[in-house]
């Protein structure tokens, strides 16, 4: 196998101490904005800003660098009303029981539903795709790894860099997906694993009010 020439990093300049905390504070301030929204407004989003966070996206690290993901983004009115039809009666079976008493007592204090207007609301509604395995120019399957660890790392890029566009975002995970795949008309090898909703909040939005753990909660210095 070849190994693959090797370039110079070009990382940005060597900040100072004093620096760099103050870009991880300056981040931390923007990013524990960030909420999952469910009132969005049918205000337009420019493609071109769709597209260059999805560039960002792009950049995440991935197994063996086989980038195992595809994002499928639907804008088209007739194409949101279809995915809205077929999410919604996955989560009416969904909230009658079909999830359990736990998960759906989990739920209750966000006051969810089966009803999901968002889905045709939103400008936007980005298919998150992950690629169990790859297709070569001749059809032959070639092997990914790591692919849901690698998916979810794209998709975490993908939603901070919408969110420093000052857009608002859900991950919508319908059980099962299938439909999306049929839908948008993508290969077996791909499976849907999210619908990442993008947009404008709604004036007036409101969120639940819930915390995040402390870090101490969330990680240990050893």
């Amino acid at each position: 196998m070849k190994v693959l020439p090797q370039i110079p990093l070009d990382p940005p300049p060597a900040p100072s101490a004093a620096e760099m905390q103050r870009r991880a504070d300056t981040y931390y301030a923007e990013i524990r904005r960030r909420r999952t929204v469910r009132d969005f407004s049918d205000r337009p989003v420019p493609r071109p800003v769709i597209e260059t966070c999805l560039r960002a996206a792009g950049t995440a690290p991935s197994g063996a660098n086989k980038q195992p993901w595809h994002f499928a983004i639907v804008g088209d009115p007739a194409i949101k009303r279809r995915i809205r039809e077929a999410a919604e009666a996955e989560e009416r079976a969904f909230y009658a029981g079909k999830a359990g008493d736990e998960w759906l007592a989990a739920l209750a204090p966000l006051g969810t539903d089966a009803e999901k207007p968002f889905l045709e609301i939103a400008p936007w509604l980005i298919v998150v795709f992950q690629q169990n395995y790859g297709l070569g120019p001749n059809g032959k399957r070639t092997k990914h790894y790591y692919v849901q660890e690698s998916v979810g790392l794209a998709t975490g890029f993908l939603i901070a860099a919408l969110h420093h566009c000052g857009l608002a975002t859900l991950t919508h995970t319908p059980s099962p997906m299938k439909f999306l795949g049929e839908i948008l008309g993508r290969p077996a090898n791909e499976r849907a694993v999210m619908i990442l909703v993008a947009g404008h909040p709604a004036e007036g939005a409101t969120v639940p009010a819930i915390d995040k753990k402390p870090l101490d909660a969330i990680a240990s210095f050893h």
